[in-house]
Formats: structure tokens, C-alpha cells, sequence
């Protein structure tokens, strides 16, 4: 005898099981399986296709609630002034130490722990710099309302203005990237060796030889990123992704938030 239960048991059971597997494509089939789900337990709870196809579809709405909720009444300052900052706590990232060995390793020397922080978002960065290579490096903790993660990234600043940075950051960016900027973007279950070795094939595939990099002074790169996220912001603000309130803050335009769901909508088709 058919049961619409045992079915849909049975497809929850498969996704989760391709969801297991190593490898990209049977990870997207998993993720497909939710959508599936979700189609099969409206179908049969309402005996509607358009009910099915909504309650599938409505996993690509969930995210507005956020949007609305808390993003839309989001206010940032005009200026992040990066400053010295205390390294987090071993309960907040215990990473820290084991990553800062390994960027060490590869003959990067520390420089210094910088961020920003405003009401309930933060962000720590940990540089490096190797002369030899003319890289800088960072490992970055970002702490956003309920929401905690870290990247690992590597820059080279080019004499041409254009700034080459392979990094895991593991979602696509909530901001418009400045056009001097090249991105090489790795799974961000990479290492830190693994992000370099990228990072010098990203380099030499575009024809960036050490002399056409800029070399930096160590107490150069906290300006240096400064810099950037001047840049950034002002590069949003001109193509109306944020806009600035009469208090000298900004906040995401309505084309902004459309824009913070079409990213959501790219990480929802890599699913990697």
C-alpha cells in the first residue's frame, strides 16, 4: 500500500545521504532533496500542485525575513576605523593559535590584531606580511548579531592599483566588490598551505611576477586596508547598494536588500 509518509521519509533519508558525500555533485542532489521534501509535503497535505510548488518555493522567500527583520534596520558607521584589538578568547576562536602556526610556517611574519566593532557586529583580523612573496595575509573573524565565522585570505597589491586576494570566505560577499579587485574564491574547508599554493597558480595563470607588486612596509598594511574599505564603501553607495541616513551612517538601500538576496540565491546554487 502507497504512503505518502514512508516517501517522504524516504526522500529526507536520501538527501541526507547524498548531503554525507564528499564530492560537490551528490552534495547538490542532497540540497535539491530538501526542495523535494518540502514540494511532496504540501502536495499530499493539500492535494494541491501549486501548494507543493509553493511550499519548495518558499525556501527561497525564508531569507527576506531576515532581510526585513533586521537587515533593513541595519546602521553602520560612514568610517571603520581599524584599531588594535585583543586577540578573542580561546572559547570564541579556538582556532586562532593552530591557524596563526600554520600561516607562520610558511615563513609569514605577524604583524599585528586590528579590527572594528559596532553595537552587535564585529570583526578581528590578524595580519601577516612575507616580503619575499610581497603577500599579506589575515585571518578574520567576523561576529555578526547570531551568526560567527572566519576566513583565511592572502592579497597582492599590484603597481597597476589592482589588488589579487585568494580567500574561503564562505559566503558570496553582502557587498559590491571595488573593480580593482580580482578574487580567487576557494571551498572554505581549505587550509592555509592549501589557500597559498592557490594563491601563488592565481598569481602566475594572470602573469603577476613579485616586480609587478607593490612592497609594503609592515606598518603600512592596517592603512592599506583601511584604504579598501573606504573604497568598498564609497564604490556601494555610488551603485546605490547603500545609502547614507541624515546621522552620517549608511544602511542598505531597497536595492541594497535585493541585492543581499540575489547572493543568497548564488549560495543556494553553488550549495558547495
Amino acid at each position: 500500500m502507497f504512503s505518502p509518509l514512508l516517501l517522504i521519509a524516504g526522500v529526507v533519508a536520501l538527501s541526507m545521504g547524498l548531503r554525507s558525500f564528499g564530492h560537490v555533485l551528490p552534495q547538490k542532489l542532497g540540497a535539491l532533496g530538501i526542495f523535494a521534501t518540502s514540494f511532496l509535503a504540501g502536495y499530499f497535505l493539500s492535494g494541491s500542485l501549486l501548494v507543493g510548488v509553493f511550499c519548495a518555493l518558499s525556501w527561497l522567500l525564508l531569507p527576506w525575513l531576515e532581510i526585513l527583520t533586521r537587515i533593513r534596520k541595519l546602521r553602520l558607521p560612514l568610517e571603520k576605523n581599524l584599531r588594535h584589538r585583543a586577540p578573542p578568547s580561546n572559547e570564541v576562536f579556538p582556532a586562532l593559535h593552530e591557524i596563526t602556526g600554520e600561516v607562520e610556517e610558511e615563513g609569514f611574519e605577524y604583524i599585528e590584531d586590528a579590527g572594528w566593532d559596532w553595537e552587535d557586529y564585529q570583526q578581528f583580523f590578524r595580519l601577516f606580511y612575507k616580503e619575499a612573496d610581497r603577500a599579506q595575509a589575515a585571518i578574520c573573524l567576523v561576529d555578526q548579531h547570531d551568526l560567527a565565522f572566519y576566513y583565511l585570505s592572502i592579497s597582492s597589491r599590484a603597481k597597476d592599483g589592482k589588488i589579487w586576494t585568494t580567500w574561503n570566505y564562505p559566503f558570496s560577499y553582502s557587498l559590491k566588490l571595488v573593480p580593482a579587485l580580482r578574487i580567487n574564491r576557494l571551498r572554505n574547508d581549505q587550509d592555509f598551505l592549501q589557500i597559498f599554493e592557490s594563491h601563488r597558480e592565481f598569481l602566475q595563470k594572470n602573469n603577476i611576477t613579485p616586480n609587478d607588486l607593490e612592497e609594503l612596509k609592515p606598518g603600512e598594511i592596517q592603512l592599506e586596508i583601511q584604504k579598501d574599505l573606504r573604497a568598498q564603501i564609497a564604490h556601494n553607495i555610488a551603485n546605490g547598494v547603500l545609502t547614507q541616513t541624515k546621522e552620517g551612517q549608511i544602511r542598505y538601500s531597497w536595492r541594497g536588500l535585493f541585492f543581499i538576496w540575489c547572493q543568497f540565491l548564488r549560495d543556494l546554487v553553488r550549495l558547495s
